[in-house]
């Protein structure tokens, strides 16, 4: 092929994977439930009359997918651009691509091509589904089209983005985290500077874009809706251009890096053999390692990178960009424009924080495990008089001492927000409320990125599978707060949908987890954990409070309780070996 062999390999041997086809049918299972959750959320089982009221439904739920599917394909598209790289990185095999004749361009064109493969096989997938709510009326093809387009864009943009850092950077870690900072200050910027400068400028942002085309601000006189996105398809398609263009010009400039180099000249400097006896030996003073040398590494060295403390700021500015924007909203003004009916603008800034937060921990834990794997330690380690529960205790302290100010900065504002008032109900009570629920869940992201990184020998995949469960489990939460909001007048009626719902995100969540170590208490994790998240969600509509802190953090807790105690006991059992694997 024209983009060279890697892509090429991709091509062949992709469809030889089972999961490629479960992969392609459960998404659009995934689809035609929420379809049929949004009718029932909606329409329930009232006879229909009149033509337009299904155009209206069908309207709506293209709304609804076509948000769903740009957000999933930037997050996933960016996670897989750079997590395939970042593992070639991790096992010293890209060094041995760069020591063949690929050319720079066959090298990044195809790793970028190659990572983004599953995720053009779902945008296809995903097409008939469209065309079928344009049967029902109430959306044109010009919508479907344009939609497509900006998707694809955007998706080709992230993956480009991704791929650049993945080349840059040499820590997974660092590559995860200025890949999805980077996608979120982009988002953020473009709409700032629509509303800051000019209002035309927010296409530039794909989501802009995307509901310019979903909600068309003018109409023909006739009723025929004449859409268009060249703004937001070319800005994407550019900025793609400009980021694989630099990718190509500064592969080899980047790669290897400049601890290679300075490995092979010391080694050129020091033959084998040669022994120097005019200069004395310099006399160098070693560190002291604590007792405990798991958790020592994590925090005493530079095992993630040198260039931790910018990730770090770029976290802290944003954070703090987004608290003084949600802070300059009138209380009386945050209290009547509630986003989407749930939650107030200030409050629904704090949740992005917190979710952001979040998907950095676990990020950091998953890495913790993969790093290990990829560099040939995690064998080492195991053959060592260490104890298992000094290395999972050792890691856990790691990932939350590295990820310290990303578990702090959203507790302190949400102190800060309840003491001025900028969110109205979040009493004292109500914060120690959130900040015990916060608590939970970055102990089940770590808990879930530690475990995916013992369970799947694959660092993507592991990446893939912790950060993506993680991720769902966020939509998840978004769109069936959406569907209790529609239903709130009839929820007695849309109950089969829900539980429907809630019974398709255990089966993600059981196969997730119990994928290599399978055991009574993960079962009843996954099962257990959507319908207590349900309640909470229904609670908290109804407007309980310590109902939702308790549930949530029994229902993560524990999961987190469930996928740490057999590592603490067994590295066996975590890695899901038997006896004769070990022999």
């Amino acid at each position: 092929m024209a983009v060279g062999p890697i892509f090429e390999r991709e091509v062949l041997t992709t469809p030889r994977r089972l999961s490629h086809y479960l992969m392609r049918s459960g998404f659009v299972a995934a689809l035609l439930i929420l379809f049929y959750s949004l009718r029932q959320a909606t329409i329930g089982f009232q006879d229909i009359v009149f033509a337009g009221d299904v155009a209206s439904f069908s309207a709506m739920t293209f709304r609804v997918f076509a948000l769903l599917q740009l957000t999933l394909s930037l997050f996933f598209s960016t996670l897989f651009s750079a997590s395939l790289v970042a593992q070639e990185k991790d096992r010293r095999t890209l060094i041995l691509l760069l020591m063949t004749d690929l050319r720079n361009y066959e090298l990044s064109v195809g790793k970028l091509l190659a990572s983004l493969l599953n995720v053009g096989v779902l945008l296809a997938v995903s097409w008939p589904v469209f065309c079928f709510l344009k049967l029902l009326g109430g959306v044109t093809w010009e919508q479907i089209l344009w939609s497509q387009a900006i998707v694809l864009s955007a998706t080709l943009a992230a993956g480009s983005w991704g791929c650049l850092v993945a080349f840059w950077r040499e820590k997974t870690f660092q590559t995860l985290a200025i890949s999805v900072l980077g996608v979120v200050v982009f988002l953020l910027a473009a709409h700032g500077l629509g509303v800051a400068v000019d209002r035309s400028l927010t296409a530039i942002s794909p989501y802009d874009g995307l509901l310019r085309v979903l909600n068309p601000p003018e109409l023909r006189q006739l009723g025929i809706v004449r859409v268009s996105a060249w703004t937001s398809v070319l800005v994407q398609l550019g900025l793609a251009g400009g980021l694989i263009t630099a990718t190509i010009l500064r592969l080899r400039v980047w790669n290897p890096s400049k601890e290679v180099h300075q490995s092979v000249a010391e080694d050129v400097a020091a033959p084998a053999g040669v022994i120097e006896t005019s200069a004395p030996a310099v006399k160098r003073e070693h560190r002291h390692v604590w007792n405990q040398p798991v958790i020592w590494r994590e925090m005493r060295t530079r095992a993630y990178g040198r260039r931790m403390i910018w990730i770090k700021l770029s976290y802290i500015v944003l954070t703090l960009v987004l608290a003084a924007t949600s802070w300059n909203q009138p209380t009386l003004e945050a209290q009547e424009s509630l986003v989407l009916g749930m939650v107030s603008a200030p409050a629904f800034s704090l949740l992005g924080i917190g979710i952001l937060s979040l998907l950095l921990c676990n990020a950091q834990a998953v890495t913790s495990i993969t790093n290990e794997r990829d560099g040939g330690t995690l064998q080492i380690l195991l053959v060592t008089d260490l104890r298992p529960w000094e290395f999972m205790f050792g890691k856990i302290g790691g990932a939350l001492w590295n990820a310290r100010e990303m578990l702090l900065l959203p507790l302190l504002l949400t102190v800060a927000m309840g003491i001025s008032g900028v969110v109205p109900g979040l009493t004292a009570e109500n914060i120690v409320y959130v900040g015990l629920t916060y608590t939970v869940l970055a102990l089940f992201a770590v808990a879930l990125g530690l475990h995916a990184g013992l369970s799947y020998e694959n660092s993507r995949q592991a990446i893939a599978h912790s950060l993506g469960t993680m991720f769902f489990l966020c939509i998840g939460i978004f769109v069936f707060m959406l569907l209790l909001v529609e239903a709130r007048s009839s929820f007695a009626i849309q109950l089969q949908s829900f539980i429907l719902f809630i019974g398709f995100g255990s089966l993600g969540l059981y196969s997730s987890l119990t994928y290599r170590n399978p055991s009574n208490a993960l079962t009843l994790a996954a099962l257990l954990l959507p319908f207590l998240t349900f309640y909470a969600i229904t609670e908290f509509l109804l407007g309980g409070n310590l109902g939702v802190c308790f549930w949530i953090c029994m229902a993560y807790g524990f999961a987190a309780v469930a996928m740490m105690v057999p590592a603490m006991n067994d590295f066996d059992i975590a890695l899901g070996r038997n006896a004769h694997e070990v022999r």
